[in-house]
C-alpha cells in the first residue's frame, strides 16, 4: 500500500537580529524591521531561540500581519569602522 504524501509549503523568512553582549553577562537582542521586538538570554543559543519566538509571536500579535503575510524588507548588515 502506497503512502500518500501531502504537499507540504512553508515559507522562510530570514530576518536580521542584532546580538549585543551584555556587561553582566549573556544577550540583549532586537529586531530593527520589527519595532518592539526584544528578547535576550543568558547564552547565544538561548538568545537565538528566544529571539525566533518573539518574532513569531510579533508577526501573529496584535500586529496584523502573520508570518504569512509578512512581508520582508531587503536589509543589510555592515561593519563600520569609526576612527576616533
Amino acid at each position: 500500500m502506497k503512502r500518500k504524501v501531502e504537499n507540504i509549503k512553508e515559507k522562510i523568512f530570514n530576518i536580521n537580529a542584532v546580538f549585543s553582549e551584555e556587561a553582566d553577562g549573556g544577550y540583549s537582542v532586537s529586531v530593527p524591521s520589527l519595532p518592539g521586538c526584544f528578547s535576550q538570554g543568558d547564552f547565544f543559543e538561548e538568545a537565538t531561540r528566544n529571539i525566533k519566538e518573539a518574532i513569531e509571536l510579533y508577526l501573529e500579535g496584535d500586529y496584523g500581519e502573520s508570518l504569512a503575510t509578512h512581508k520582508a524588507k531587503r536589509e543589510f548588515v555592515v561593519p563600520v569602522t569609526v576612527h576616533g
